[in-house]
């Protein structure tokens, strides 16, 4: 379970000890605020503190004195013109702060967007608890041949069962030897006082990047955007994306006009290159283009097909 029963209760206290703003509030993303969405095995993503809205990023764009002083329609056409050419700044006048548990690895890949403020939970004071990740069966597949990046087809049978047990055999010696390193219990006393327990910051090494840590990650939604537009693309890794995917939600929850030209022009359109263009004006004006005849290398050449929804 993602979280245990004392996370749970004062998730729930925080929720019922609400108090009053002047500040302009997401009535939806106040109905989940401090919640732990599950993700994969032990994980979650929590909402838990957010400053502005759509009306916001209206304001800086018109730099308007207060709020409404324009038509949602209005306000939802100058946010699609902010997105379709690229603004950035408007959108960076709201923030949102999350708590993220995830598997080290995924945060090593996650880390790599470095324009958030990121306080991470430091195995060098605490002793991370006995979780680690394994994946679904669906999720279990063989390296591609064609991308050194991606997955081909799900192991199955034996094989699939002997990649499991050594996953989770891996993960348990390690955590049982970080454990006698430690040489702590539960209340901090030594389990063996005939002996002194290994620094926390050593006894860590061992651990395999299944294992999961925790983060507070807070950015502004042109760096959220950023993100979610490269990790919850179908080409990122399964892992990430599955967080993301939860996060576009909270998007949509907390800016929702934003969220829409956010689909619409990031997560729905397409960027073609100039050569790109000319292929596509040469296709309709009648003209008969293949990949040699474009200008295009081969893998430009399937990602314009595919953006076109056209066989190759």
């Amino acid at each position: 379970m993602p979280l245990s029963t004392g996370q749970q209760a004062e998730i729930d206290q925080a929720r019922e000890s609400g108090s009053k703003t002047l500040r302009p509030v997401a009535p939806a993303l106040e109905e989940i605020l401090y919640q732990a969405l599950p993700v994969l095995d032990h994980g979650f993503v929590r909402v838990v503190d957010y400053m502005g809205d759509d009306a916001a990023v209206v304001q800086a764009a018109r730099v308007s004195y207060g709020r409404g002083t324009k038509k949602v329609s209005e306000d939802r056409g100058l946010i699609n013109y902010l997105m379709r050419h690229r603004h950035t700044t408007p959108f960076e006048m709201c923030e949102i702060k999350y708590h993220v548990k995830l598997p080290i690895f995924v945060a090593r890949q996650w880390i790599r967007h470095r324009t958030a403020n990121v306080n991470e939970y430091s195995a060098r004071y605490s002793i991370l608890d006995n979780e680690f990740y394994l994946p679904k069966p669906e999720h279990l597949a063989a390296q591609s041949k064609a991308n050194r990046q991606g997955r081909d087809q799900v192991l199955a049978g034996k094989e699939a069962e002997r990649v499991f047990a050594l996953l989770r055999k891996d993960a348990e010696l390690v955590y049982e030897h970080y454990m006698e390193m430690l040489n702590e219990g539960e209340e901090g006393e030594p389990l063996d006082p005939e002996r002194s327990g290994l620094a926390r910051e050593l006894a860590r090494m061992n651990l395999s990047l299944a294992f999961y840590t925790q983060w507070y990650w807070k950015t502004n939604l042109h760096n959220l955007m950023h993100f979610l537009s490269l990790r919850a693309d179908a080409h990122a890794q399964y892992e990430i994306r599955i967080y993301a995917e939860i996060m576009i939600d909270t998007l949509r929850r907390w800016c929702p006009i934003c969220h829409d030209a956010f689909m619409e022009y990031r997560m729905g359109g397409a960027h073609l290159s100039k050569t790109g263009l000319a292929a596509v004006r040469r296709m309709i004006g009648g003209e008969k283009v293949d990949q040699k005849s474009s200008g295009l290398n081969p893998r430009e050449w399937r990602e314009l097909l595919a953006a076109l929804g056209l066989s190759g």
